[in-house]
């Protein structure tokens, strides 16, 4: 049976501060480059020049992917993964290799990619139906069934700029996947929709696959991809370094060291801060009960977690959180100024915060923090994922000479016991 994709030496080179290709230039571009030319020239001839710098996003990226197979592409930010997506689903060009995609391809890259924005709900629908090939009877076929997947019903007839990000995923995904694609594409939106939405993204995702149609899915949560991917294509700095079974190659992701400087880790230049993020946060500092920074701690003993401003922010109300995921992407707790009292931060610049944890409830494993910052009363501005990776280790927990394991779980608490006869 021939591969559903087959992908072969595939590179993509972008030049880091390389002006556009002037042969395609719109009007508004080509008054601003008339304007800016002569201060250009003044730079070039006072020695100051942009530099260029050349970037492979992907590099000889090689595999197949047969029909009916959900595929994982896992890999940390700037990997290359969503550049992939984007070659697959023909946004992007190849800078050599060669891809060949064997049946219709529906895809879901960014909230709100192949929406108009003036367009209401229903008449994206149609757009997006057409654009995947679909007669005006089969989209009206489907219909129905769009929207109710969606949950958009009330707001069919408003312009989806006025769409929140949940609605706008929601929907996306709904055309995306009931268009009946023989190959289906979805990067990591799907952390715009609640759990239910995701559980049920998930089911759809699930039923595609067992149509004997193919699947690629992008996501850092590896319990997400070990549920539902039959494989994983693992990216590293643009290349592919494993291609195989879900086990083995997200142990190979999550055991790389991710703690080169220890417990004090500068977030000014972050590659997994999420795009689109405003920079807010400056430095995460991870320290022991003795107020060391580490990224090695021990079971049951008091910890801290330092943010610092960057000295570029402006805002000076600000609200903070720390999450820790385990190995597999899964939170497993998040600890917020807005959910504590302890600390008042609606008054006055703040440039520096410390969350303490009087103990550490975890077993022996590899786990990672997840920092969030933004104005007081608003949506998280920055978000880094996997700000820092951390290992604990055994300790004597229980006060009684028995070490804990990871197999019990992944926290630990104390119990007290009650026998009667």
């Amino acid at each position: 049976m021939a591969a559903a994709i087959s992908v072969e030496n595939l590179s993509k080179l972008y030049h880091l501060g390389r002006r556009r290709d002037s042969s395609y230039r719109t009007l508004r571009e080509a008054i601003v480059d008339g304007v800016a030319a002569p201060w250009r020239r003044l730079r070039q001839s006072s020695g100051e020049v942009a530099s260029e710098e050349a970037h492979w996003a992907l590099k000889d990226v090689s595999f197949e992917i047969q029909p009916g197979e959900v595929v994982g592409i896992i890999g940390r930010n700037g990997a290359g993964k969503s550049t992939l997506l984007k070659i697959l689903s023909r946004i992007t060009q190849p800078h050599s290799g060669r891809v060949e995609l064997r049946g219709r391809v529906g895809s879901l890259l960014e909230v709100g990619v192949g929406f108009h924005h003036e367009l209401s709900g229903r008449e994206n629908i149609y757009l997006n139906g057409a654009i995947f090939g679909m007669s005006r009877r089969e989209i009206a076929r489907k219909f129905d069934a769009i929207v109710d997947f969606a949950e958009v019903g009330p707001f069919l007839d408003t312009p989806v700029k006025r769409y929140s990000s949940g609605m706008y995923v929601r929907l996306a995904f709904a055309v995306a996947s009931h268009m009946e694609p023989e190959i289906l594409l979805v990067d990591e939106v799907l952390a715009f929709g609640d759990a239910a939405f995701q559980k049920k993204c998930l089911g759809k995702m699930d039923e595609v696959s067992r149509t004997g149609r193919t699947v690629v899915f992008v996501s850092h949560n590896m319990a997400t991809i070990l549920n539902l991917c039959s494989k994983v294509v693992l990216l590293e700095r643009g290349r592919s370094i494993f291609e195989g079974e879900c086990d083995e190659g997200i142990g190979l992701y999550t055991n790389s060291d991710r703690s080169p400087s220890g417990g004090d880790v500068n977030l000014s230049d972050h590659p997994n801060r999420r795009v689109g993020s405003d920079p807010i946060l400056g430095r995460l500092r991870l320290l022991n009960s003795l107020g060391q920074s580490t990224h090695r701690l021990i079971c049951g003993e008091a910890v801290s977690v330092e943010l610092t401003v960057d000295p570029r922010c402006k805002v000076a109300s600000l609200q903070f959180a720390v999450g820790i995921d385990d190995n597999l992407g899964c939170r497993l707790v998040t600890a917020a100024t807005y959910l504590s009292d302890s600390v008042s931060i609606s008054t006055g610049p703040v440039r520096r915060v410390v969350c303490y944890l009087d103990q550490l409830p975890l077993t022996p494993g590899r786990y990672c923090l997840t920092v969030n910052s933004g104005p007081l009363h608003a949506a998280w501005a920055d978000m880094i994922d996997q700000a820092l990776w951390f290992d604990v280790e055994a300790s004597d927990f229980y006060g009684n000479g028995r070490l804990p394991n990871p197999d019990w779980g992944r926290y630990l608490v104390r119990s007290r016991w009650e026998a009667t006869e």
